[in-house]
């Protein structure tokens, strides 16, 4: 249930020539930390399985590497009962959609009731959450979108869990290599 974390330094040959120039004292190369959280189900943005401990991890990271199964293994249950990749590519995506969605809801409700103040502002971000819902509903990440620096700015805020960048690893059998 709770994510396992994993630290992994990042070898770079200039920290190394840097390191012979200079002979520092300490060289530290920049390290990349995995958080490895359980897998979704369908339902997740509902409460399904770990659902909301799910998402509130996934929250906190910058990126998501998305494993998927692509072996057959009897040994090894898959969720679904049985292995579908793209199905669970999908799934995924879904749910993570859902979640914006419901965010995206409350946001635009908060800023309609703040437009009633007369600011202008709140009009600005107003349009920008409808189009973010728009996108949403029709089913493409916020990360598909293209913003103006004003929007990425204020987009940024929202900490969208479709905004994040994703890598998709496809976990084959030793024989599928």
């Amino acid at each position: 249930i709770e994510p396992n974390v994993g630290i992994v330094a990042v070898p770079d040959e200039r920290l190394d020539k840097l390191a012979q120039m200079y002979n520092p004292v300490k060289v530290t190369p920049t390290a990349i930390e995995f958080v490895d959280i359980a897998g979704l189900v369908k339902g997740a943005s509902k409460g399904e399985g770990l659902g909301n401990k799910f998402l509130s991890h996934i929250r906190e990271v910058d990126a998501i590497v998305h494993v998927v199964r692509c072996f057959e293994d009897g040994n090894v249950i898959h969720v679904d009962g049985s292995i579908g990749p793209v199905r669970d590519i999908e799934t995924i995506s879904l749910e993570l959609i859902f979640a914006d969605i419901e965010v995206m809801e409350r946001r635009i409700d908060r800023t309609r009731k703040m437009l009633k103040s007369g600011d202008k502002k709140f009009q600005i971000e107003l349009e920008l959450y409808e189009s973010i819902l728009k996108t949403l509903e029709s089913g493409k990440p916020v990360r598909s979108m293209k913003f103006d620096h004003e929007q990425e700015t204020m987009a940024e805020q929202l900490f969208l869990l479709t905004s994040k960048p994703v890598i998709y690893a496809a976990n084959v059998s030793e024989d599928g290599l």
